[in-house]
């Protein structure tokens, strides 16, 4: 426990009359190892919230979606997921490369449940998971620090209306981004995507539908 607070945790635990209660939440929910039940409870999400910080230390929190299965747990102290196309700007992967300290949030709004998953990530060339998501650009894999469930009271309970039309499929053309048409970008895109300049749509439909 000593390890898991720092002082500032520790000085408003203090303050609210908590401490106690923290140091036993601890012992009771904090884990360092992925059981069978939150292998299934990760492996069932389509999204995750996933927060990483730079060598300054500065945060950085995304999104990340896909379909059911977007993250693998590989055993019970590692997970990984799929870097796909995205704005180039690789904030994410780029902080891991820098610093490997990360976190995750999962989130079930149906069920109104979550996970923290809290560790160190790392990027490997020619990772053999690759082709496990089509269209993968990079594997991420996380060992695990801790883990633990969050009170889900706070969880508004919401319906999965339909799954983006964006995300890799197998066997599956999938669509261009509006935005890769853009005159602002036909420039600067990648070989790629080299193909897609000159075909700007409106600005506003275009950016409304990314």
């Amino acid at each position: 426990m000593s390890e898991f607070f720092h002082e500032g945790s520790r000085q408003l635990q203090d303050r609210f009359e908590t401490r106690p209660m923290a140091d036993r939440l601890v012992e009771a929910i904090v884990s360092d190892k992925i059981s069978a039940e939150d292998k299934a409870f990760i492996e069932q999400q389509n999204m995750f919230f996933f927060a990483t910080v730079d060598q300054e230390g500065r945060p950085n929190c995304s999104y990340k979606g896909g379909s059911v299965g977007l993250v693998s747990v590989i055993d019970e102290q590692t997970l990984a997921f799929p870097i796909y196309d995205g704005s180039g700007m690789y904030l994410s992967a780029g902080n891991v490369l820098v610093n490997p300290n990360v976190g995750l949030l999962f989130v079930d709004f149906q069920r109104q449940a979550r996970l923290r998953f809290n560790g160190n990530a790392f990027i490997q060339d020619d990772d053999p998971l690759i082709n496990h998501w089509p269209e993968a650009q990079l594997v991420l894999r996380v060992k695990l620090r801790e883990m633990f469930p969050n009170c889900p009271r706070y969880i508004h309970k919401m319906a999965l209306v339909e799954e983006s039309t964006f995300v890799p499929k197998q066997h599956c053309e999938t669509p261009v981004p509006a935005w890769k048409r853009l005159e602002v970008v036909a420039d600067v895109l990648p070989p790629r995507d080299a193909h897609l300049a000159g075909h700007e749509q409106d600005a506003a439909t275009a950016l409304n539908r990314s």
